[in-house]
């Protein structure tokens, strides 16, 4: 490419040069409290330059993608397995074996809103690298699979029957735990809706979780926390006020159940901000949060 062709490419518009009040809107937009359309029409109106911060935000998965299918050290295949009371009675899965022959320590990896896109199945590779059997199951799978695209798959989400939905995950939870080259323990993380979900398992499956770690994801019903026995692992963004206005609720409902837990507010962060596909994405904090959910899970799961 020429020097002159180089001038021409259009700049990346950063984290730092974004509105907050269109990271706001994008927030609503991907909770599905409107449509693709709505969010650019309000984007660019609340401010200069609004359309372009908020196609910026959309994702780029191409460029995201930190760990490749097919790397040395790792062994990825999709799997189907049974669901009993889930959405169809059966469930498909993205699994990512570590090098060696087990046993593996093992996490489930469950999604946002939108299925199984690249950036969770990137996350379940990274899990695997680090010497986890990682799965990540695709809740659209009932529906037809993730579609390509997260427009589609908030669509197809919201469209499941939601009980048979969380149902779904925990038949994998429980799939990926009785796994033949499983040692046993089993721990959970998620983003977002699969946040939410972590919270969820961990007041349903007891003694059968050994380690949750959910990211900006909702709070368990405060009447369920008792019913917790996992220790958490709980990522916050500062800038997450859906999420936040929870955590005061959820801390003490924990620390009157006896729940063993942590939790980290990093500071300057958006929801989804581990998200590398989207300018959301703060590489610190990610790294950082990351780091720490590697070594609660070695601690909890070896």
């Amino acid at each position: 490419m020429t020097d002159s062709a180089l001038l021409d490419q259009p700049r990346a518009i950063t984290q730092v040069e974004i509105d907050q009040r269109v990271f706001d809107l994008y927030d609503e937009y991907c909770h599905g409290r409107m449509d693709r359309r709505e969010f650019l029409l309000r984007a660019a109106a609340v401010t200069a330059g609004g359309l372009a911060m908020a196609q910026a935000l959309m994702p780029r998965y191409a460029a995201a993608q930190t760990i490749s299918f097919t790397d040395s050290r790792i062994r990825a295949q999709y799997v189907n397995y049974p669901s009993p009371g889930g959405n169809s009675g059966q469930m498909r899965g993205y699994l990512v074996q570590p090098a060696g022959k087990g046993p593996f320590p093992v996490v489930l990896v469950i999604h946002e809103n939108r299925g199984l896109n690249p950036y969770i199945e990137d996350v379940a590779r990274r899990a695997a690298v680090d010497g986890f059997l990682a799965l990540a199951p695709d809740g659209l799978f009932p529906a037809g699979g993730y579609p390509g695209n997260d427009d589609d798959g908030r669509m197809l989400q919201s469209k499941l029957d939601q009980p048979k939905l969380r149902t779904d995950m925990l038949n994998s939870a429980t799939f990926l735990k009785a796994h033949a080259l499983s040692n046993g323990k089993l721990g959970v993380t998620g983003f977002c809706w699969g946040g939410g979900t972590t919270n969820w398992l961990a007041t349903q499956m007891g003694d059968a979780l050994q380690a949750g770690v959910p990211y900006y994801g909702a709070a368990a019903e405060t009447a369920a926390v008792p019913k917790m026995r996992a220790p958490l692992l709980v990522h916050y963004a500062e800038n997450d006020d859906g999420i936040n206005r929870l955590k005061a609720g959820f801390e003490e409902a924990k620390k009157s159940a006896g729940i063993r837990f942590e939790s980290h507010v990093y500071p300057g962060t958006q929801h989804g901000f581990h998200n590398n596909s989207t300018p959301r994405y703060n590489e610190a904090a990610a790294k950082l949060s990351w780091d720490r959910t590697v070594a609660f899970f070695r601690k909890h799961l070896a």
